[in-house]
């Protein structure tokens, strides 16, 4: 299986770590939807909603794993081989809390509207890419519970569909290197198309 333009790519012992039996990327990406779906009902239910806070450490590895826990071994775990993206391993475990203290900072002194601070630490995430996949479809779930947390609705993000290649994809990885850039206006406006 080979992943889609712009995907992190596997190391061998992390693919050895698919828990079901499938033959083809196809197979693979409908069974991660499938359990991305349920772990975002997992976050958006009243309870979880009501009484957690997605700002913390342990949440960010959480909602990975309830994404993708019946699919990879290493679901909730942080990385522990580079990629060709994102912080060095050793990194990680710094940068998550820094980026969490700077979004409650945010939120505290009411610095950017809601959707700002959502795509400020969905960016970052990106940056940091904590997992050894699905480390974009984490990142635009935790901005969607972000922003519903903080008063705001669900961010849209241009199409439901952004593991295959196409136009949406390339507009939104076309918008993350603008944020790379310190420029965030075209993932905003992403974000909400």
């Amino acid at each position: 299986m080979s992943p889609a333009p712009g995907n992190t790519p596997l190391s061998k012992d992390e693919l050895a770590q698919l828990i079901p039996s499938l033959a083809t990327q196809a197979e693979l990406n409908e069974f991660e939807r499938l359990n991305i779906l349920e772990g975002a009902k997992w976050a958006f239910s009243n309870r979880v909603l009501a009484n957690t806070d997605p700002l913390t450490e342990p949440y960010i590895r959480e909602l990975h794993r309830r994404m993708f826990d019946n699919t990879w071994q290493w679901a909730g775990i942080y990385r522990n081989t580079e990629k060709n993206i994102g912080v060095l391993v050793h990194e990680i475990r710094n940068r998550i809390p820094a980026l969490l203290a700077d979004a409650r900072y945010w939120v505290e002194k009411d610095a950017y509207s809601v959707d700002e601070i959502a795509m400020r630490v969905h960016h970052g995430m990106t940056v940091i890419h904590p997992f050894s996949n699905g480390n974009g479809r984490h990142a635009r779930l935790l901005a969607d519970v972000i922003a519903v947390k903080l008063g705001g609705p669900e961010f849209t993000w241009g199409t439901k569909d952004m593991v295959s290649s196409g136009p949406a994809r390339e507009a939104y990885i076309k918008s993350l290197r603008k944020a790379d850039g310190g420029d965030l206006r075209e993932l905003l406006a992403f974000s909400r198309s």
